[in-house]
């Protein structure tokens, strides 16, 4: 299935497309896959705004508001967005220099460069970042997430886990002895569900039967009188009677900009703006990568074609809009993408269906789902963190790999651990410029000249 896309500015091209032949059977298929994706959507979501270190809601959020937006306006047909482990390392550090205002306003400022990428017509430049580097970073990222999730799988009650990787494993190491037995528990219940549910029935996803295990556990464990660390128990919400415990049952408020300084929506002086503008670039460049890709893994499953364009204008648009909505970045998610591909989705009104039904959760479930363990949540995270990290495929790689290659996806790798995941990416893409370089100045000056003529074209035809 392909797009018919015109030249201009592209918007909303896999939903033009989709409505042509859109029927009852479509629908059909459609809100199957937007109910299941919506059932592993609901706990990840909030899985990783805590991750962060935010409130949960704010990760609902953007599940509602980027699923509904970025599928409208997007150019994939099955592709789901909302927050990915991927942000979780970028973020985790502007949330606790710059806060919610911070990381609303990185958002905000992130959108409108990927629509300024969009209308360029670059999408298709992010294609050519090498293999090595993707893997080499999502790996390291993979790494940060699984360590930074331990603290609430052993319900170790780490207030603040901060500082550089062997810093935050010491921390952790040193805590190890306050592991509370009845979160480990859990934890070990709702790990050992997901990953092993799938093998005895399809029918309901491994992610919610851990988590339903995880919470009915922790329901009889505070029936027995042991405290359990719960969404209930760890967060609140302010209403006009005082505050009260949990998750917020309401929908997302769009809120305009406004130059009231001291305020959530205060719009940044020159000073703050010129601090906002780093991290926003690293967004809008990551939540272009990851949603490509995983657009680019949709259509090898599903059969489609996306439009590159019109997909970095419909996620710009829609990280605008939750960012007004006190969300968080948001970008295609390949996890959940292949899961709405699985089952059946066919148009991108399937992700709209998904996010709607975590609107009618959060509505009408919230005070059940302040019930949901941490350490539950941290099982799940954990689940992420090694299908992400595509441990296989790393070790393969490796092995058996070119010498540049690898040295390509180490040197990604390592400094994503260890520094950051800017360092990771930088050290990766000037590692492969520079073994593209030297390999050219091996060739003969007849083949330079046929690489650089190839290399051009193939530019101006990434640009049409």
């Amino acid at each position: 299935m392909a797009l018919s896309v015109k030249a201009g500015f592209r918007i909303a091209t896999a939903l033009r497309a989709s409505l042509r032949h859109y029927n009852r059977h479509t629908f059909k298929s459609d809100l199957i896959a937007g109910l299941i994706v919506s059932l592993i959507a609901l706990p990840l979501s909030m899985a990783l705004a805590i991750a962060i270190g935010l409130p949960p809601q704010h990760g609902l959020y953007t599940a509602i508001i980027a699923g509904i937006a970025a599928a409208l306006l997007g150019g994939s047909m099955t592709q789901v967005s909302g927050p990915t482990a991927a942000f979780v390392v970028i973020l985790a550090p502007i949330v606790s220099s710059l806060g919610l205002h911070g990381i609303i306003w990185c958002q905000i400022l992130s959108g409108i460069m990927l629509l300024a990428l969009g209308t360029a017509r670059l999408g298709k430049l992010i294609t050519y970042v090498p293999y090595a580097v993707t893997t080499g970073f999502t790996a390291g990222i993979a790494i940060v997430i699984g360590t930074l999730s331990l603290n609430d799988f052993f319900g170790l009650g780490i207030a603040h886990l901060t500082g550089d990787y062997i810093h935050k494993v010491t921390v952790l190491a040193a805590h190890l002895s306050d592991t509370q037995l009845p979160e480990l528990t859990i934890g070990l219940l709702a790990l050992l569900t997901i990953i092993f549910f799938g093998k005895i029935t399809h029918k309901i996803p491994s992610p919610v039967a851990g988590i339903v295990l995880g919470a009915l556990l922790g329901l009889v464990f505070s029936h027995s009188g042991v405290q359990i660390d719960t969404l209930g128990t760890r967060f609140s919400y302010q209403t006009a009677e005082g505050l009260r415990q949990g998750i917020p049952p309401y929908a997302p408020i769009f809120r305009w900009p406004t130059f009231e300084p001291g305020t959530l929506f205060s719009i940044p002086d020159a000073v703050e703006l010129k601090t906002l503008l780093g991290p926003s670039m690293i967004i809008a460049a990551l939540a272009a990568l990851e949603s490509l890709l995983s657009a680019t893994v949709s259509d090898g499953m599903a059969g489609t074609k996306h439009d590159p364009n019109a997909e970095l204008n419909g996620l710009g648009i829609a990280n605008i809009l939750t960012g007004l909505a006190s969300g968080i970045p948001a970008t295609g998610a390949i996890a959940r993408t292949a899961t709405n591909i699985h089952a059946g989705a066919k148009t991108p009104i399937a992700s709209v269906i998904h996010a709607l039904f975590i609107l009618l959760y959060v509505l009408t479930l919230a005070p059940l789902i302040d019930y949901i363990p941490m350490s539950a949540l941290a099982a799940l995270l954990l689940t992420v963190a090694y299908r992400m990290s595509h441990a296989k495929q790393f070790i393969h790689h490796i092995r058996t790999a070119a010498r540049n290659d690898v040295i390509v996806l180490v040197g990604c790798f390592l400094p994503t651990v260890f520094v950051d995941m800017v360092a990771g990416v930088s050290t990766g893409v000037g590692l492969a410029i520079f073994f593209h370089l030297m390999n050219k100045a091996k060739l003969p000056r007849r083949d330079v000249k046929k690489m650089a003529r190839d290399e051009k074209n193939i530019l101006k035809e990434t640009l049409k």
